[in-house]
């Protein structure tokens, strides 16, 4: 067991790390038809505008203009227990409600241009996740004969990372069966980290520290292409692939550094996303009932390293570092989904989904990962022959999981954890 009593530089270069780890998660909220669906055949099916979130070339399937908007509420659970030292009697307490519900918007629209040419523009969420595991981060145990032990504060506090994806794309229909489609994606980002709590300062005794905090935010550039082949009008399938950015967030990141009695400043922190690859079906097997799938991969094995840029302590500038190293595993999801045309008003679906989590050797009590079995139900209201109102609901079911982490305060941690969530979804769509 090792304590606060040489540097806190290790412990701020840590828990950085498991900020970012935030990214990790990746959302699957852009649309209450996709939701009810567990979002099978999304990038293919083109029954709404939503689809430009996932395949440009799918605009092509429609003749004329689309609108639709929408919102959805997640209301999240994730459970952080038994947060104790590895092969130790000593533990630091639980947090049943780590995780607060979001509020996740989306917006697309679909302009045919002719009969070869469409262009849309939509703005939604890839990325996101907050948690606040703070709470136990001043849970100092006193033992008798061991003395003070102070919480492992470097991986215990708030940490919160939004995205918002804003997307211009076209398509082009080559003939009867192929439409290919690119787009631009505008992607900002903002996230928030805090780490604060009771540790032993050299020559100062147990006090509280504001070890990091960062208030950091910025903007990237993106693109996606697709394709989609129409075999006939009952059936097709579509590809996409979404090439993500090396994203820069700048503003206020300090970490408190002991030995110099002050805060060392970075103005950037450099994090790679991960591209999502996706191929999707579509068959249309009787007049009333349809079947649709997705594969879906996203690289985050290309989730290596996040640095740190633009550093200073007082006057004396400090170089690039690398924060951590990663061992992400590529994660693939695959889904399932079935329409039902109940009536000319109402349109039942259903879906299930099973999205592997990115966690390989690394793992974070901050940020819970595991695999996921999606449940979804979902309908659809016609107003009038041009407007739909749509709801989906969706039960995520996470795994639970023994994490381990090292604290750079007080050694190997070992924790217990569980991510679930249920989505409700609403929009409103309306084709011109």
């Amino acid at each position: 067991m090792k304590y606060f009593n040489k540097t806190l530089l290790a412990a701020a270069v840590a828990l950085a790390s498991t900020q970012t780890m935030a990214a990790g998660f990746q959302l699957n909220s852009h649309s209450a038809t996709g939701v009810g669906r567990a979002f099978a055949g999304d990038a293919v099916i083109a029954d709404n505008a939503s689809v430009l979130s996932r395949n440009p070339a799918a605009m092509a399937l429609f003749d004329s203009a689309a609108l639709s908007m929408g919102v959805t509420y997640a209301d999240i659970d994730v459970t952080v227990k038994d947060v104790c030292l590895n092969g130790s009697p000593v533990c630091f307490g639980s947090e049943d409600a780590a995780a607060e519900a979001k509020i996740i918007p989306n917006f697309y629209y679909i302009n045919p241009i002719n009969d070869k040419w469409a262009f849309g523009v939509a703005a939604f969420s890839n990325f996101g996740t907050g948690t606040d595991v703070g709470a136990l981060a001043n849970n100092v145990v006193t033992i008798p004969g061991m003395g003070t032990i102070p919480a492992p504060v470097d991986l215990l506090g708030n940490t919160e990372v939004v995205t918002m994806n804003l997307n211009a794309s076209v398509s082009y229909r080559v003939n009867d069966q192929l439409s290919l489609g690119a787009g631009i994606d505008l992607i900002y980002g903002e996230g928030k980290l805090t780490r604060e709590g009771q540790l032993p300062v050299p020559n100062v005794g147990m006090t509280n520290v504001n070890l990091v905090n960062v208030d950091a935010d910025g903007w990237a550039v993106g693109g996606i292409v697709g394709a989609v082949y129409e075999f006939n009008a009952d059936n097709r399938i579509g590809m996409s692939y979404r090439f993500s950015p090396e994203f820069k967030a700048s503003g206020d990141v300090s970490q408190f550094v002991p030995q110099a009695g002050a805060a060392a400043n970075y103005d950037e922190i450099v994090i790679p996303l991960p591209d999502i690859f996706q191929v999707a079906g579509f068959h249309q097997l009787t007049e009333k009932f349809a079947m649709h799938y997705t594969a879906q991969l996203t690289t985050w094995g290309d989730f290596k390293e996040i640095t740190l840029e633009d550093g200073r302590l007082g006057d004396v500038s400090i170089p690039s570092s690398q924060l951590k190293h990663y061992a992400w595993d590529d994660s693939w999801l695959f889904s399932v989904g079935g329409t039902y045309t109940l009536s000319d008003a109402w349109t039942l679906r259903a879906g299930y989904m099973h999205d592997k989590g990115v966690v390989n050797e690394i793992s974070s009590i901050s940020i819970p990962d595991s695999d996921r079995n999606w449940y979804t139900l979902g309908a659809s209201y016609n107003l009038s022959a041009k407007s739909t109102i749509d709801f989906g609901v969706a039960f995520i079911r996470g795994e639970d999981v023994e994490v381990l982490e090292t604290s750079a305060i007080v050694g190997d941690v070992v924790a217990h954890t569980r991510s679930n969530a249920t989505y409700y979804s609403m929009q409103y769509s309306y084709k011109f």
